[in-house]
């Protein structure tokens, strides 16, 4: 059974506090590298609530990241920081799941994680004022 926009939008939003939980946990368990993926991931399905709003998604991470940079941070509703957070955490992703070789360090996990709780807190009080959450 299909919901509402809204219903789609917060189950997003919680999808993308649940990868938050899941980074956290790998790194106590010193699990860097898989912890930038799920960062990332908090912040993809988080880019993506607020995009469900617009009506808009993309099968494509760079469709779904320039329409949240267009629609959301260009227009000021989101700092100009966002978009260097999550390019940020796209290519930390990308080092960790594609490079030979790479190994992600236990400071790079956690900043990024910081960055990721950052704008879920802000992705969280853009969908209040919404009437999402």
């Amino acid at each position: 059974m299909a919901g509402s926009i809204r219903d789609l939008s917060r189950y997003r939003y919680e999808k993308s506090v649940e990868q938050i939980k899941v980074a956290e946990t790998l790194i106590q368990n010193e699990m860097y590298s898989v912890s930038l993926n799920r960062s990332y991931y908090a912040i993809f399905h988080a880019m993506r609530a607020v995009n469900a709003l617009d009506d808009f998604d993309s099968g494509k991470h760079s469709g779904v990241i320039a329409h949240f940079n267009q629609y959301h941070v260009k227009t000021g509703e989101f700092g100009k920081n966002t978009s260097r957070i999550i390019r940020n955490a796209a290519d930390l992703r990308e080092q960790a799941d594609y490079e030979d070789f790479y190994v992600a360090d236990a400071q790079e996990a956690k900043d990024i994680l910081d960055k990721a709780k950052t704008f879920i807190m802000d992705v969280e009080a853009y969908l209040k004022q919404h009437g999402v959450i």
